[in-house]
């Protein structure tokens, strides 16, 4: 049987302002490694990924192949992109470098703990429903506020997840959804999953992640990362 075509893309174009740090946040270091090499390298290792889009700011790319890339031998790694001034807009450069596949991982280089078992659920999970995300129930009481600042509801606690990365989808489905988003006006577009979700009106499979999971975004982020690296 034929294997499927898998390409990850890891977005690392963030400047890391709630950082507070001069370096960006997916250069940051853990254990004497950037942030960003602990999501590809889970890429380079999983059976299922095939090749690496690596997206970044413009005045990283060199740095990124000269200190990561080539550092650590990600073979995988088969373009090194600019991204764009959102998120979304990053997303639509990298897929446009890919020459067709089956399904597209779109991964946030600023989380660092995933593993192959995630990868290999999310693969098995997209097979049968052709769009997931991974993610977890909310552990907190949620309230929707009014324009004024006030309670306006509460939703059920047991329906309310955090959604986190990789998403992933069939390529012909998350490549039409952001084909058709650059051609309108909409811009409040948050994740992957929601541009499916408008444009498309494609039902997207929730899957269960985990809780250190996390997007390292501040420093007491950082001080977490270390804390499940020790």
């Amino acid at each position: 049987m034929k294997k499927d075509k898998c390409v990850a893309i890891v977005l690392a174009g963030g400047k890391g302002r709630r950082m507070e740090s001069d370096i960006p946040k997916q250069y940051l270091e853990l254990n004497g490694k950037p942030i960003i090499y602990y999501s590809i390298n889970q890429f380079q290792n999983s059976d299922i990924i095939d090749e690496i889009v690596l997206v970044t700011g413009k005045d990283e790319i060199q740095f990124c192949k000269d200190r990561i890339v080539d550092r650590y031998s990600f073979q995988k790694v088969k373009h090194i992109i600019e991204g764009g001034k959102e998120r979304y807009h990053s997303v639509y450069n990298a897929l446009q470098c890919i020459n067709e596949c089956d399904f597209v991982f779109i991964h946030d280089g600023a989380r660092p703990f995933i593993n192959l078992e995630l990868i290999n659920d999310l693969y098995k999970n997209v097979k049968e429903y052709q769009a997931c995300v991974v993610g977890v129930q909310t552990k907190d009481t949620i309230k929707l506020a009014d324009s004024d600042g006030f309670i306006a509801e509460t939703p059920d606690r047991s329906k309310v997840w955090n959604i986190q990365t990789p998403q992933v989808f069939r390529w012909g489905i998350v490549k039409s959804a952001y084909d058709m988003l650059m051609k309108t006006d909409c811009c409040m577009v948050t994740d992957d999953a929601m541009v499916i979700e408008k444009m498309l009106k494609y039902k997207v499979k929730l899957v269960q992640g985990s809780y250190e999971n996390i997007k390292v975004t501040t420093p007491s982020d950082l001080v977490i990362a270390r804390a499940f690296l020790t």
